[in-house]
């Protein structure tokens, strides 16, 4: 008889593995994440339209959409292809910017000497700008009218100088300050060209820096003037390139990654024109005076699709309308069959790029850049599609329409997630209100990893208000609390030997530990599958080392370094993971934030300030035990707290003194080692201060006992300590015994008498032996 295996069953989860829900605006809920094709993602992400440099809405939005991602691949193991497009064709902003900059830089470098003509052509655009763009938002007793611009100008200032008036002119008109800089800055230059010219002969370098002093006045008048001698998109992708790699750079700095796949609309042109071509052909789409419009009626009425899934009400608001298509689109003439109608390629008006088409010259519209180049990369579906919640509607209820039109499906995109909005100290971000902050501004105020924090405290898909206070206040103190604790682990680990001393070192307060460091995954898990709620997460790291904390405080020679440095482990490997941080992956801690692996470093210029200082208290030491002082063991104590708290302090070496005579070595931020050691100085100066007050207060209260005691008893009661003819007899002790009356004094007044007396008697032996000891 053969000897069996006895059966095996597949065990039954204690605890059910939660499932990745993801906020879907397609939905407005949480929805179960599920991919088409295995653990294969699709992911489209709209990219930035290059005129200008990064801002803080930049920051927002790019770095929300890299954490979701390192979350997605990272952590759930997603293999995400993540594409990212470049909008380098653009009529409004970019556009304007980039052909300005062209006829300015053109005039620049033909102007050969700062004259008189130059001058006054700088005059009349100045003239221009004020009666055209500052007047704009003036109310109409202030506005100049033509010819009367210099005395109107000197109306204006005078208005301004109340702020009260500014702040209404702002209100009207959000870019007045902007203009009324411009112009503010243009007629300086003016007043002092002219006088130059009055004085001396000028150069082609006071030309150009008088133009450079007037720039923007003067790029808006020749733009107006000379717009239709500019359509070579060369021009306008000069700008884009510059930009677009400023973008990447600052993305760099943020710790954004790179996309897996970078598209650019100009070069993908003759892919939109078949693109444009087969939804006419589809029917959803007509032609009229070389521009194409989408038929949103068309395609509306088709039994498999419907227009404007993420945003239906907002089908008939005209101003998102005119934020997608500029309001030229949406007047009457444009041949539009219906005001919802937008376009999928625009005949090119003067001053803009163009390229070739059936329809004759022109570009192509907003919308349908990203929907052929996502088309291009992922077909007729990916799984995830992001952006900011600004684009929900029109732009990508319209890309999601000129898409199903193409591919003829249903669903082009699964899953849309759009990030929230940020406001910069309760207000939306605008040059104008002065709160306009770039990428290059606030680097040099907190750093990628506080920004990132920032970022993760918040839902993704929620408004930030971001402000000097929660960079300060919250998200230092979250950045500290984990510095520290990497700082005390690592001096933990660095300090243990990994002996055995005979003893487990695996009692209630581990088994607690551990449990707290399994349930803090489950629950870190719980939370990033709860539509990546990092807010919950970082608590969850957060409460975890504060566990680990008192773990540490209250074990002592019992610790166990091991468990400790498992619980620093997975915290710094989550921290990393949300890009807080690079390192290897067994690395204790959340990494460093510059780039590299440090194998450039220069050891001489590294450790040569801690060699000296050792080296220093070296010699102390040595010095003292030489001389043999009878005062030697206190110096040498001394020189020790000096190396502690002055010596090594300013190199960022903290060394904690503990029970056991070993102290905890801590390498942390100088800065924060110097202010808490001046903290820690000041308050204990405090403490002396009031002590040396309580002592001098003492002195002061003993010495005026012991000169209250220099009354003899048997004097006490007598003149000049009483007054005269207050008593008329005593007895020997000097105790009163009749009033100035000669009447006998009371049994209550006798009493009273004799405890005065005895009070006045001790005083007067304390001041006697006091003066024996003097």
């Amino acid at each position: 008889m053969s000897i069996k295996q006895p059966p095996w069953r597949i065990p039954v989860p204690d605890t059910k593995d939660p499932t990745l829900r993801i906020y879907n605006s397609l939905t407005k809920s949480k929805t179960e994440f599920v991919p088409r094709n295995g653990r294969i993602v699709k992911w489209y992400n709209c990219g930035p339209t290059v005129y200008d440099a990064s801002h803080m809405g930049h920051a927002r939005n790019y770095v929300t959409q890299d954490i979701l991602r390192r979350i997605m691949s990272d952590y759930f193991g997603y293999d995400v292809h993540f594409v990212m497009n470049i909008t380098d064709i653009d009529d409004k902003e970019r556009g304007q910017t980039a052909r300005q900059k062209h006829l300015f830089e053109t005039f620049r470098d033909q102007s050969a000497s700062l004259s008189p003509e130059l001058v006054d052509r700088v005059y009349t655009a100045w003239k221009a700008h004020v009666l055209n763009k500052v007047s704009k938002a003036l109310p109409d007793q202030v506005k100049p009218q033509s010819g009367e611009e210099d005395s109107g100008w000197l109306r204006i200032v005078q208005f301004v100088k109340d702020n009260s008036r500014k702040v209404e002119c702002v209100k009207r008109d959000e870019k007045f300050d902007m203009h009324l800089t411009a112009a503010h800055r243009t007629f300086s230059a003016i007043s002092t060209a002219r006088e130059r010219l009055s004085s001396s002969q000028c150069s082609k370098e006071d030309a150009h820096q008088f133009l450079d002093q007037s720039r923007d006045v003067l790029a808006a008048s020749l733009d107006e003037e000379l717009k239709h001698t500019v359509s070579d998109p060369s021009i306008f992708r000069a700008v884009a390139t510059y930009w677009e790699n400023q973008f990447f750079k600052d993305m760099d700095r943020l710790r954004v990654r790179r996309p897996d796949t970078l598209t650019r609309v100009t070069e993908y042109v003759p892919e939109i024109v078949d693109f444009v071509q087969r939804i006419i052909d589809n029917g959803y789409g007509y032609e009229h005076n070389g521009s194409v419009y989408f038929d949103t009626s068309a395609f509306d009425s088709s039994s498999t699709h419907v227009y404007a899934k993420l945003e239906p009400w907002s089908k008939g608001n005209r101003d998102l309308l005119a934020e997608g298509e500029g309001l030229c689109a949406l007047s009457s003439g444009t041949g539009k069959r219906s005001a919802a109608d937008f376009a999928l390629w625009k005949a090119s008006k003067i001053g803009e790029p163009s390229w070739a088409s059936p329809w004759g010259d022109g570009r192509p519209g907003w919308h349908i850049e990203c929907s052929v180049m996502a088309s291009a990369i992922f077909g007729e579906n990916m799984d995830i599609h992001s952006g900011g919640v600004d684009l929900a509607f029109p732009h990508h209820d319209n890309e999601m329409a000129q898409s199903e039109a193409y591919h003829e499906c249903e669903s082009w995109v699964n899953y849309f997630i759009h990030t929230g909005h940020l406001h910069i100290e309760g207000l939306k971000m605008s040059k104008s209100l002065k709160n306009f902050i770039t990428i290059d501004e606030i680097l040099q105020k907190f750093t990628a990893r506080q920004l990132r924090l920032a970022f993760l405290s918040q839902l993704w898909n929620a408004k930030i208000d971001f402000s000097e206070s929660l960079m300060a206040g919250e998200v230092k103190t979250i950045e500290t609390s984990f510095n520290n604790f990497f700082s005390t682990v690592k001096a933990i680990v660095i300090g243990y030997d990994g002996q055995s001393d005979g003893y487990h070192h695996y009692e209630a307060p581990e088994r607690e530990l551990m449990k707290e460091l399994s349930q803090s995954k489950m629950a870190f898990r719980d939370a990033l599958c709860d539509s990546f709620n990092t807010p919950e997460a970082l608590r969850i790291l957060r409460d975890l080392i504060s566990q680990t904390n008192v773990y540490i405080n209250s074990r002592g020679k019992a610790l166990n370094v091991a468990l400790v440095e498992q619980s620093a482990h997975w915290v710094g490997q989550m921290l990393r993971m949300f890009g807080l941080g690079e390192g290897k992956r067994e690395e204790l801690g959340w990494g460093t934030e510059q780039e590299g692996n440090g194998s450039d470093v220069n050891r001489e210029e590294v450790l040569m300030p801690y060699l000296r200082v050792l080296s220093s208290f070296r010699d102390n030491v040595r010095r003292v035990t030489i001389a043999k002082s009878d005062d030697a063991f206190q110096k040498i104590l001394k020189l020790c707290d000096q190396l502690r708290d002055d010596d090594l302090v300013p190199l960022g070496v903290a060394l904690d003194d503990q029970e056991d005579g070993k102290a905890l070595v801590k390498l942390v931020s100088p800065a924060e080692l110097i202010k808490a050691r001046d903290e820690k100085r000041q308050k204990l100066e405090a403490q002396a201060a009031r002590k040396a007050a309580t002592v001098k207060e003492q002195q002061q209260k003993r010495l005026a006992k012991l000169e209250k005691g220099r009354i003899p008893p048997g004097e006490f009661f007598k003149p000049p300590n009483v007054p005269e003819g207050t008593y008329s007899q005593w007895n020997e002790q000097g105790l009163p015994t009749a009033d100035s009356q000669g009447e006998k004094l009371s049994k209550n007044q006798e009493k009273k008498f004799l405890k005065q007396w005895n009070d006045q008697k001790k005083l007067y032996e304390e001041f006697l032996e006091w003066q024996r000891q003097q």
